[in-house]
């Protein structure tokens, strides 16, 4: 099984780019757990929240998992998590990073927030590019620092597409 994850901040075309990169190779897609908590739970998150969210997105991804697809494209994973907890609470349950390293992740794709523009959606709150920036040299410098696989997704939608499509293909060894 190959794991590929999409990662950076919102509103940057990651749910989209799995839906494509899944009708372009197949394979299963793990969405977002948290906008299922916020939709289900018909609030903000806080603090408290942070485990139980964290835990749905590993209980979705493991659901996957078990399934043994040849592609697992995850939405998002723990990084996410464990950043927006840190911007949005200035904490983060200990268990959070050690849980995500002990997981085999093979490649992720980490998205630009420049060259496209932030759409809000009831639930996204960082229309600002330099915070977006930040959550992006956040995720780099964690991906970095952890030894994990990146290759760096930006430009304009089209651009974002064709260089995802192209770095999965090379890395799946098949043709576009």
């Amino acid at each position: 099984m190959n794991v590929l994850v999409l990662t950076g901040p919102e509103s940057t075309g990651k749910s989209w780019l799995a839906n494509e990169l899944q009708q372009r190779f197949g394979g299963i897609v793990v969405g977002e757990y948290v906008r299922h908590f916020i939709d289900t739970q018909q609030r903000d998150t806080c603090y408290a929240d942070i485990s139980t969210i964290a835990h749905g997105q590993l209980a979705w991804e493991d659901a996957a998992r078990e399934q043994r697809p040849h592609l697992l494209i995850l939405d998002t994973h723990l990084l996410s998590n464990i950043l927006w907890s840190r911007t949005l609470f200035c904490d983060c349950p200990d268990w959070m990073e050690p849980a995500l390293l002990a997981r085999e992740y093979h490649l992720h794709l980490l998205l630009d927030p420049r060259g496209v523009e932030w759409v809000g959606d009831g639930q996204r709150c960082q229309p600002d590019l330099a915070e977006r920036l930040a959550f992006h040299q956040g995720c780099a410098q964690w991906l970095e620092a952890n030894g994990q696989s990146v290759v760096e997704i930006a430009g304009t939608w089209h651009e974002r597409q064709r260089a995802a499509v192209s770095c999965v293909a090379s890395w799946l060894g098949v043709d576009t």
